[in-house]
């Protein structure tokens, strides 16, 4: 990036902290172990500029606010820390969350870091206030429909629950299975138990069931109703959202739980600064660092390179995203417009489906890349 004449350099070093609001889902009924590992990776990344001596000689302050899954929680916090004068946001996992959070702060003019949440409309209007990290949702549920076709799963049932993540994830799997032949048959998990969802794939002849529910209640009960039903021996079960990524899930499910391909967001092998960070995150973490913790950890890397070059005026931020490229831990970080998507975006972040293998739950077999 070119420095322009004003940086951070150039201002304030009276030691006063550089602060950065952190949004992500620390407690229920938010994904609890998605948003420690978001927030394990973002504090990884402030502690590495602030070893190295912070921002222009002033430190690098994230400050934290839980979410828990609640669109009007995430509405008052971006108010709070946008009157706590963060120079920028970051974070959140939840997609219908992060829309909201993303709608705040476009209308106060806080520049918006997305890490973790997929959806396409993150904004209603195209808007330069935010960015994000993790590809569209439209991008990556390609990647695990043409898994399907190539696994040759051309009827598909999803077990869902009322979200516009949801409706939006059956639509995408519809739309680009339908001109190959596909179907797919939607289960509504507000009507039935995990019983009756193995009494429906067995009457519908379905191969694969998607789980897109919550997790861990709907998901776990469906898995093992599905895979103790000797009617659906040969059925894949599949996980687009993710689920399948973090520990819980294995304690929960164990060999039950695996061979259920899902998507991530890492490449087949890390950048040196990646394997560093894997290594430092195992550490903090105690089990493998997910997808989530290298995402936080680029988010705080993508916005110290900003703040070094532009300092913190919150609009010199915004107009800062299509200059950005930044070496991530997953690799190179630019951001574009692309079609459809009304943030600016990274175009785009490595895509695998993956599952855990049944021979060793703890470990990840990568079965398509995109």
């Amino acid at each position: 990036m070119n420095t322009p004449p004003s940086s951070l350099a150039a201002q304030c070093t009276d030691g006063s902290s550089v602060r950065i609001g952190a949004l992500a889902p620390l407690t229920r009924p938010g994904w609890v172990e998605a948003g420690q590992h978001l927030i394990a990776g973002m504090e990884l990344a402030v502690r590495d500029v602030n070893e190295a001596g912070g921002l222009g000689g002033r430190p690098l302050e994230l400050v934290v606010r839980d979410t828990a899954a609640d669109p009007q929680r995430a509405a008052a916090a971006v108010d709070e820390l946008a009157h706590f004068g963060v120079a920028a946001l970051a974070g959140e996992y939840h997609s219908v969350v992060a829309r909201t959070a993303a709608a705040r702060a476009d209308a106060l003019r806080l520049p918006y870091l997305c890490s973790s949440a997929v959806l396409d409309a993150l904004t209603e209007e195209p808007t330069d206030a935010v960015a994000r990290l993790c590809p569209a949702q439209s991008h990556g549920w390609r990647i695990y429909a043409d898994f399907l076709r190539g696994a040759g799963h051309s009827r598909i049932a999803v077990a869902t629950q009322p979200s516009v993540y949801w409706t939006s994830g059956t639509r995408l799997l519809r739309d680009c299975l339908a001109p190959h032949g596909g179907t797919v048959i939607e289960l509504d998990m507000s009507e039935l138990t995990p019983t009756a969802v193995c009494d429906a794939l067995a009457d519908h002849g379905a191969t694969a069931l998607l789980l897109l529910v919550g997790h861990p209640e709907p998901a776990v009960p469906v898995v093992q109703s599905v895979r103790r039903d000797r009617r659906l021996a040969g059925i894949l079960i599949g996980a687009p959202a993710g689920q399948p990524e973090f520990a819980e899930w294995e304690t929960l499910l164990g060999e039950l739980g695996t061979g259920i391909p899902f998507l991530r967001y890492l490449p087949r092998h890390l950048t040196p600064l990646g394997v560093r960070v894997e290594k430092a995150l195992r550490a903090r973490l105690v089990h493998a660092p997910s997808f989530v913790a290298f995402e936080g950890y680029d988010t705080i890397a993508v916005l110290t390179d900003v703040l070094r070059t532009y300092g913190t005026d919150r609009a010199r931020i915004a107009e800062a995203w299509p200059r950005v490229a930044v070496d991530g831990t997953r690799g190179r970080i630019e951001f574009s417009r692309a079609p459809a998507i009304s943030v600016w975006q990274w175009t785009w972040p490595p895509v695998q489906v993956v599952d855990r293998d049944p021979a060793n739950p703890g470990r990840f077999r990568i079965l398509h890349a995109g």
